[in-house]
């Protein structure tokens, strides 16, 4: 079910750019229901399998997301237009890699490539098993499309693209953006390798472990210090480009702006009595 959403949501958010209003507006929100959707069917299998609740916390989120968003675009608003923009060219940067297996595959296949080389630069006994796996101490790690660190670069790479900006501003944005997010995405992935395979963070298993035998040192490398500082990073990498374009700095403040009054006005908070 996730892989067709994602696919919906591709095809609509393309139809988005290319459709003329106000049937563009229904395809963007169509793209952003899809996009909240395929979060909220695999709950079960992040919470149950991964362990993970970065994903079902966001899920949860896009709810009011999408009861603030789809409102406020249908009656033109211009940043959550733009926000959907940006949405949209994300996923055309995403799609060529994501969609079609050849060129996944390649991607796949050289950041493994790499992060083994890493692995051998630090001094990490580890094997290369297969194409996309590494072993070390009998577990093994799979890379996968989301370990590349594609994602990451598209979404940055489509808040770039939510203001207006001039050659140099996007060149610049460009040239932070993606190899310092694939450079670092390599070190994330040696870092989740050597604390899962050498077993570094063996605690607290009644939070960790979700009965694979070793799994709470994967859960902790992966699941809570990678994503953390994942987040932490892009945080500060979009503080980056607001100081590149100061008028995407103005859209964000726009954007925090219109959800943090709309969620007030929703719940009540900060209403006089």
């Amino acid at each position: 079910m996730e892989p067709l959403l994602i696919y919906a949501a591709a095809v609509l958010f393309i139809a988005f750019l290319l459709i003329k209003p106000p049937y563009s507006l229904y395809c963007a929100a169509g793209g952003w229901i899809s996009v909240v959707l395929s979060i909220v069917v695999d709950f079960p299998h992040y919470i149950i399998v991964e362990n993970n609740f970065m994903y079902p916390l966001l899920g949860i989120l896009g709810i009011p997301f999408l009861a603030i968003t789809i409102p406020e675009m249908i009656k033109g608003n211009q940043l959550t237009l733009s926000l959907s923009r940006g949405a949209a060219i994300a996923f055309l940067i995403y799609i060529p890699f994501g969609f079609y297996p050849p060129l996944g595959d390649w991607l796949i296949n050289m950041v493994t490539s790499q992060v083994a080389f890493l692995l051998d630069s630090f001094g990490f006994n580890s094997t290369r098993t297969e194409w996309n796996m590494i072993a070390n101490n009998g577990f093994r790690v799979e890379i996968i499309m989301a370990c590349t660190g594609i994602q990451s670069i598209a979404i940055m790479l489509g808040l770039a693209c939510c203001a207006p900006a001039d050659l140099r501003q996007r060149l610049t944005a460009v040239l932070l953006i993606v190899p310092t997010i694939y450079f670092l995405n390599l070190l994330r992935n040696a870092f989740v390798i050597m604390a899962y395979t050498g077993q570094w963070f063996q605690v607290f298993p009644e939070i960790a472990s979700n009965g694979e035998y070793g799994y709470e040192s994967f859960y902790w490398a992966h699941n809570v210090m990678a994503e953390v500082g994942a987040l932490i990073f892009l945080v500060v990498l979009a503080l980056a480009l607001f100081k590149i374009n100061p008028a995407l700095g103005e859209f964000a403040e726009g954007i925090v702006s219109l959800y943090t009054e709309k969620v007030k006005k929703i719940t009540g908070f900060g209403r006089g009595k």
